[in-house]
């Protein structure tokens, strides 16, 4: 074993590169991992590949290069929930809540499209319920066009040309080009809006929740029927929301 693989314990090995893998923006080789981690190459590609055959890291199937896989995502976000910053976030979105008056979620991306991670209910006895756990897609919701705006053009034209855009709604944008232009317009705004394109009779509005270093980590967003809420509505609640998705990087990362 080389010196510089010694200087690495062997149980912190595994830990280290979901680390530096998750902090980076695009897919790592091999060579990058050791680099970062300070282990060969040899055993960095040994130990990345055991990781994608537990769930933990996932190959990107254009470059071959490394990303966290569904089981890194699902700890991290288990361990989020789990911890007492999960009181804060929620005291956070009811807050959010009471001061617009409908249903506000936390929503992250799951390789099976958006998932409900939390939320506070609107006391209104007509609501739309989408319960905590489910999946909607990345491409008609106003969270998925939130998480699909802050990647790098590259990743967000690739992924949006492998997506099955299916009509779901008159509204619905199934062509490409179409959608790509709409995610430029959200990067620019900083907010995404769903007009009636994932359901007939919802309207939504989210934004983005970055960490402190300015990297996407969730959606925040509100919906309701159109019996009650226009979309011009909830373009005024955007101010209320980008302030709710600044407490909550305070309240998680700081």
């Amino acid at each position: 074993m080389s010196t510089v693989e010694n200087r690495v314990p062997t149980n912190l090995r595994a830990m280290l590169i979901l680390e530096v893998v998750g902090n980076e923006d695009e897919p790592l080789s091999a060579a990058d991992v050791g680099r970062l981690v300070g282990i060969p190459k040899q055993t960095a590609h040994r130990l990345c590949n055991t990781l994608v055959t537990e769930g933990y890291l996932t190959r990107d199937v254009s470059k071959g290069r490394f990303r966290p896989g569904r089981r890194a995502r699902e700890m991290a976000s288990s361990i989020l929930h789990a911890s007492v910053n999960h009181i804060a976030r929620h005291q956070v979105l009811e807050a959010l809540a009471a001061k617009v008056g409908e249903t506000v979620n936390f929503v992250v991306p799951e390789d099976q499209g958006m998932s409900y991670k939390d939320r506070v209910e609107t006391n209104w006895a007509f609501r739309i319920q989408l319960p905590i756990g489910s999946h909607v897609p990345f491409y008609c919701t106003a969270s998925g066009k939130a998480f699909l705006a802050t990647l790098s053009n590259s990743e967000r034209r690739r992924l949006v040309h492998v997506m099955q855009l299916d009509q779901l709604t008159k509204n619905t944008l199934i062509r490409p080009d179409e959608l790509l232009q709409e995610l430029k317009d959200v990067a620019k705004q900083g907010y995404a809006l769903d007009d009636q394109e994932f359901l007939e009779g919802m309207v939504a509005v989210a934004v983005p929740v970055r960490d402190g270093n300015g990297r996407y980590i969730a959606s925040i967003a509100v919906h309701g029927p159109v019996q009650r809420l226009s979309t011009e509505d909830l373009v005024a609640h955007v101010p209320l929301l980008k302030d709710a998705a600044e407490q909550l990087k305070q309240v998680v990362f700081d």
